[in-house]
């Protein structure tokens, strides 16, 4: 199923990525623009209305979750996708509590954010693939969540975690697992 073109405003800090994701869209027939952070996301909306807009989830300045939230109430009806290199169930609940319509976790290619964009086709019978997470990926999850319900407080998460403070501060500074 392929869709017609669409207008996407790519909202990362990450510059390579960013363009990459841009040239990629304008290739596969989209308009795709590009900008580096959440103000300038702001700035663009308020002159144009993209269809799609893909925010990163940690940027300099106001992060993506504040962006969506600003974007939303300025152009209600665009579609919002969370993308993150940082995922976790916490973050993606939010995302979708505030609107998103989905959240990919990086590196995400073109393909993959049109794939969000089309309806899974209810004819097609095709099981499921069970992807069960590592330990280390659960362990990162469930810190994430705890570290939200905490508001962010490093201390207070650590003694809900029953962890020394630098001893979480040193798992937080690690890439999330993959799987």
């Amino acid at each position: 199923m392929s869709l017609e073109p669409r207008h996407f405003l790519l909202v990362d800090d990450d510059d390579i990525l960013r363009e990459r994701l841009a040239r990629a869209l304008r290739t596969r027939g989209h308009r795709a623009d590009a900008v580096a952070d959440g103000p300038q996301a702001l700035a663009f909306v308020q002159k144009e209305r993209p269809d799609i807009v893909v925010l990163d989830l940690k940027m300099p300045g106001p992060s993506g979750l504040e962006t969506l939230r600003q974007l939303r109430a300025l152009a209600p009806e665009a579609r919002f996708l969370m993308l993150t290199g940082y995922g976790s169930i916490a973050s993606a609940l939010e995302a979708m509590r505030l609107g998103a319509f989905d959240y990919l976790t990086k590196p995400a290619d073109a393909d993959q954010i049109l794939a969000a964009l089309n309806p899974p086709d209810p004819e097609a019978e095709t099981e499921p693939e069970m992807v069960v997470p590592s330990l280390e990926r659960i362990e990162w999850e469930h810190i994430q969540r705890v570290l939200a319900e905490c508001n962010d407080n490093i201390s207070k998460a650590a003694q809900v975690l029953g962890l020394h403070r630098r001893s979480l501060q040193r798992k937080l500074q690690k890439y999330p697992p993959l799987r």
